[in-house]
């Protein structure tokens, strides 16, 4: 058992998950400010793994673009014969190391190709420095070590090309070491998040406080939160209230005011009171840690996009080859042209077409418009989702629990020869026993206004009509009309107001009391804040809003009609095995459709849905069955989803298609079509240089995401 009487000895080690004595452990890393401990060696290796990677990229970059300059100063600026061996022997032993351990990554990717018996754009960046390479060491020491292969360069091109291989891979491990870096911020990102979750709990057991590491503890145990502190794990408040600070999960800057009976995430922190907590998710049903699997997989999938871009690399790499041996032959032995000059075409065809500023385009992006979603609150589970949201043109909201709170709540007070407060007591009089939804939600707004609850006495419930009770030997009598018709209580002159408040969707109950009418509550689901703001945004962003209920029609045109939902776009009295079917019905009129629910009982109409949108409140994440979790209730957040998701798939066209007209563009240039016009042929260096900055430019275009704000302010 691990020592755990003291708060700072316990660490998680972030890769295995388990707890580790801080002062015992010899596997300790410090990066960002931050001090990480592991279990193990592997643990460790583990963890630095992609910061080795970035860290030994570096260096091999620097190293190949050092001797890579002092290759081209040394051909072209100030020519050395120290010690009586020739210039271009320098040069060799300056650019055979880059060619080698600089672009050694590209012969493994080649070789890796070629057992995949397809080709990469590792293939185009080895073939063409390998050429390059090999011509020049012929070059160099024909006459020394073997006889005379090619002739002595005398007029047009260079006479070898070191400088140019070795430059070649320095440009491009340059760009790959851009790209490095922002994967590196995404993984980075996520040790964060798992960073943010506390070590110990302080859970009550046999009667008594102990701390025990977060991993211990179980479903149903109570713990302590005190003020300042983190929440151990999810769970349930069953004592004291407090504000909570759950910015680093939902994106809200407000500390939430929680009471008992209400859920708490884990990692947030508690601002102000005492709160015993019974956990209700441990482990890895943590809302945390379903967050951090969720961004994971979002980074690590592939969307549409990608895989065709994938696709056209797959065809593009033969074909770059095909051209760049074509262009070759065709200069070479049609057009003239000596053997370097012929050579740098093919060359520079070779690098100016590597693919890989295509191959980061949509990848780039992806990891951003991730990693800023999950920062507003939004969970997008892969890149198709994150790709196909932008698309909708039709957003069915389930009405009970999304659209509307999903409980009664009083609306109305109308006294009769009363006041209101007269009312509201005896009606929670009699409803105090009552398990009732419209029950609860008298009493609750009793107690909202601070209302004394009375005690009354021989309490009857009447099913499908109301309640009775005895305050003072009189009768209390609260429910709907055909209690008051049982009772022969008239409610005739009442029947215009009733009717009027039934027509707004609420339901309305009677109160007697010593067999005179004293009042009408009436009781409604009431609006979630900010819905009505959300379908405003959204049918101006062109989108179809559609409302689905179980309810009778009376009440989805009442909550309809507040919220700007069109008549025609009510569907009500569907039952929950039904919603998928109405989903269906939209699809097949060729509408790419949007489902929001709770994310439970709607379950079959997210799966059917193209985009399903499951509000989750940061519950049950792991069992949604939505491709996105809203972990706040606010509907906003979906004008947000579908807002980013048309940012983030601008940036992947706008990378895609600069990635392409690079190629497409600059091929011609680099296979000679200016040469016979003007003269000029494409050093392969500009090449190189021209294609890291493509990588480049489309790493830098898709950071640019960063900056990325919610079309409606939601804090």
């Amino acid at each position: 058992m691990l020592n755990c009487k003291r708060r700072e000895s316990v660490a998680k080690d972030i890769v295995c998950g388990m707890y580790v004595d801080e002062n015992k452990t010899p596997f300790k890393a410090e990066q960002d400010g931050m001090k990480y401990y592991f279990c193990s060696n592997n643990c460790l290796d583990t963890f630095l793994k992609p910061q080795k990677e970035i860290k030994k990229l570096k260096y091999i970059t620097i190293f190949s673009l050092s001797l890579g300059a002092l290759t081209a100063i040394f051909e072209y600026i100030y020519k050395i014969s120290w010690f009586d061996i020739p210039n271009y022997i320098w040069l060799f032993f300056l650019a055979t190391p880059v060619q080698f351990i600089g672009g050694w990554r590209f012969y493994r990717g080649t070789l890796d190709a070629i057992k995949a018996k397809q080709a990469n754009m590792d293939s185009l960046i080895a073939i063409g420095t390998s050429a390059a390479w090999i011509y020049s060491t012929i070059y160099t020491f024909q006459g020394i070590l073997w006889p005379q292969i090619f002739p002595k360069v005398t007029t047009g091109g260079p006479e070898v090309y070191f400088t140019e291989s070795g430059l070649i891979i320095g440009f491009i491990l340059l760009g790959k070491y851009f790209e490095h870096l922002v994967k590196g911020r995404a993984s980075q990102a996520i040790r964060k998040l798992i960073d943010l979750q506390p070590k110990l709990a302080t859970v009550i057991r046999d009667g008594k406080e102990q701390q025990i590491p977060i991993e211990q503890v179980k479903v149903g145990d109570i713990f302590i939160v005190k003020p300042g502190e983190k929440i151990a794990v999810d769970g349930v408040i069953v004592e004291g209230h407090s504000s909570i600070d759950e910015s680093m999960i939902t994106g809200e800057s407000i500390p939430v005011g929680k009471k008992v009976g209400d859920e708490v995430i884990g990692a947030t922190i508690n601002k102000s009171g005492l709160l015993k907590v019974k956990a209700t998710r441990v482990g890895a049903e943590m809302t945390l840690s379903q967050i951090v699997k969720m961004v994971q997989e979002a980074i690590a999938s592939r969307a549409p996009m990608q895989r065709m871009a994938d696709l056209v690399s797959a065809y593009f790499v033969p074909v770059v080859i095909l051209i760049a041996i074509g262009s070759f032959i065709l200069w070479y032995f049609v057009g003239g042209l000596s053997f370097p000059l012929a050579l740098t075409i093919l060359i520079s065809v070779l690098i100016i077409a590597c693919p890989c500023a295509l191959g980061i385009a949509t990848p780039s992006a992806i990891m951003i418009g991730a990693g800023k979603g999950a920062q507003n609150g939004i969970l997008i589970k892969s890149g198709e989702y994150l790709e196909k949201t932008h698309k909708i043109t039709s957003i069915i909201f389930d009405k009970t629990g999304t659209l509307t709170k999903g409980e009664p709540s009083v609306t109305d007070v109308i006294p009769i020869g009363s006041t209101e407060k007269d009312v509201l007591e005896l009606a929670a009089l009699a409803e105090k026993g009552s398990e009732h939804p419209l029950g609860q939600a008298i009493i609750k707004k009793a107690r909202e206004m601070k209302l004394t609850l009375r005690e009354g006495k021989s309490y009857e419930t009447v099913a499908g009509k109301g309640i009775k009770a005895t305050y003072q030997n009189r009768t209390v009598l609260v429910g709907n009309r055909i209690l008051m018709k049982d009772n022969n209580i008239q409610t005739e002159n009442l029947e215009e107001q009733i009717q009027k408040l039934e027509s707004e969707g609420k339901t309305v109950v009677i109160v007697v009391y010593n067999k005179k009418v004293v009042g009408l509550i009436a009781i409604a689901d009431t609006l979630k804040e900010f819905s009505k703001e959300a379908v405003k945004e959204l049918k101006r962003m062109g989108k179809e809003v559609w409302m689905i209920t179980g309810d009778n029609e009376r009440t989805a045109k009442a909550i309809a009609s507040q919220i700007g939902i069109d008549e025609d776009k009510i569907m009500a009295q569907v039952l929950p095995q039904d919603k998928a079917k109405k989903v269906k019905e939209l699809q097949e009129r060729g509408e790419i459709v949007a489902a929001c629910g709770d994310g439970i009982n709607d379950a079959p109409m997210l799966a059917q849905a193209d985009v399903g949108i499951a509000i989750g409140a940061g519950t049950d994440i792991a069992k949604e069955t939505g491709g996105i979790v809203l972990i706040k209730n606010d509907l906003r957040d979906v004008v947000t989803a579908i807002d980013l998701s048309k940012a983030t798939v601008n940036k992947m066209k706008q990378n895609l298609f600069w990635a392409f007209f690079y190629n497409v563009a600059l091929i011609p240039v680099a296979a000679g079509l200016l040469y016979p016009f003007f003269g000029i042929l494409l050093n392969p260096i500009y090449a190189a240089m021209a294609m890291a900055t493509s990588s480049i430019s489309v790493v830098g275009n898709a950071m640019l995401l960063n900056r990325y704000k919610p079309p409606i302010a939601n804090t």
